[in-house]
């Protein structure tokens, strides 16, 4: 594996992901959050949930990162008559050499754009489990690896519009991030109108970045510092989940590692090779709310996952007086940022 321990190399890297963002931003327009938070969750080798109402840009958003990269893009609409099988593939008999023949399904891409998950059923949802976990499909006992990088991008409309079936826990928990993307401001809107009123915008978006540039980004982001008093930060936020009376499901320890992994994505998108505890309170609304369920007497009260998450970061004391986040303080001083 290949790591980048210098502020250059890094900083020679991230140009690539300014480019990438600076594309997909020339097609959603004034979301700057939502677009970075897609392309850390790219970095971070995560997959990315994307719930609003319809109409705002949630599959808009999906396609210019995928445009904006030039890798293998397999898009899925997904019906309640879409099977497992469209998925992930099968076997096929082949009369002439008398054996079955594997015809992969849509999932074998770089990037899967799945539109509308959540109105396939949940046994075809669960047929993502296996590729967004391990990067691999098993039919009729063989498996077959999925190409990298990977990465599923899927949008859902609300649960409470019809013809929808919420998303297994095991389904949710696998999604690194969840956005949502909101109506645009009436300048961002007004400016939609003029540039992009006649044509779509993603028929002139070009690639600006290879698969392998990517990839290069993934190794960047690997080898990014996290120290012991960021790690204990983000233990101590997810553990907060797991017994709040409010709850009565928490964030898994997947969600704590999908946290590390995001914080690592955002330092480097900074242009920096070290964590801060900034890095995971930022993510940790996105990276967990999704994976967590309210109590029913919290439900009649009109608390959600995202009140409780925000409650818990405030009243997590940020590691601020650890000799781990001092030594991060004395590197932010010495090298300028």
């Amino acid at each position: 594996m290949t790591t980048y321990d210098t502020r250059e190399n890094l900083s020679d890297l991230t140009a690539t992901a300014d480019g990438v963002r600076r594309s997909v931003e020339s097609v959603i327009e004034g979301k700057p959050e939502a677009v970075r938070l897609a392309l850390t969750v790219l970095l971070a080798e995560g997959h990315l949930l994307i719930e609003d109402v319809p109409g705002v840009g949630k599959t808009m958003l999906a396609k210019a990162l995928a445009r904006s990269v030039d890798c293998s893009v397999r898009r899925i609409q997904f019906t309640p008559d879409l099977l497992p099988s469209d998925i992930t593939g099968v076997s096929v008999y082949d009369q002439d050499r008398r054996e079955f023949e594997f015809k992969p399904g849509a999932i074998f891409a770089q990037v899967v754009i799945g539109d509308e998950i959540n109105r396939a059923s949940p046994k075809t949802q669960s047929a993502l489990l296996e590729s967004m976990e391990e990067r691999q499909v098993t039919v009729d006992g063989h498996t077959y690896p999925l190409p990298a990088p990977f990465m599923v991008v899927a949008t859902q409309n609300p649960v409470e519009m019809e013809g929808t079936y919420p998303l297994p826990e095991a389904q949710r928990d696998r999604f690194m991030a969840r956005l949502s993307i909101g109506y645009p401001s009436t300048a961002a809107e007004l400016e939609m109108l003029d540039v992009h009123g006649g044509t779509s915008p993603l028929e002139d978006l070009r690639p600006v970045a290879h698969a392998d540039d990517v990839a290069k980004l993934i190794a960047a982001v690997r080898g990014v510092h996290v120290s012991d008093a960021v790690k204990r930060y983000a233990v101590e936020l997810v553990s907060a989940t797991r017994n709040h009376p409010e709850l009565r499901l928490g964030a898994s320890p997947r969600a704590t590692l999908q946290l590390l992994r995001a914080a690592r994505a955002a330092a480097a998108l900074a242009g920096r090779d070290f964590t801060l505890p900034d890095d995971v309170q930022f993510l940790a609304l996105p990276v967990l709310a999704h994976r967590l369920l309210p109590t029913p007497q919290a439900q009649l009260n009109r608390r959600t996952a995202e009140h409780v998450v925000y409650d818990i970061v405030q009243r997590t004391p940020l590691p601020d007086a650890t000799p781990g986040w001092g030594g991060a303080q004395a590197q932010v001083q010495a090298r300028g940022y």
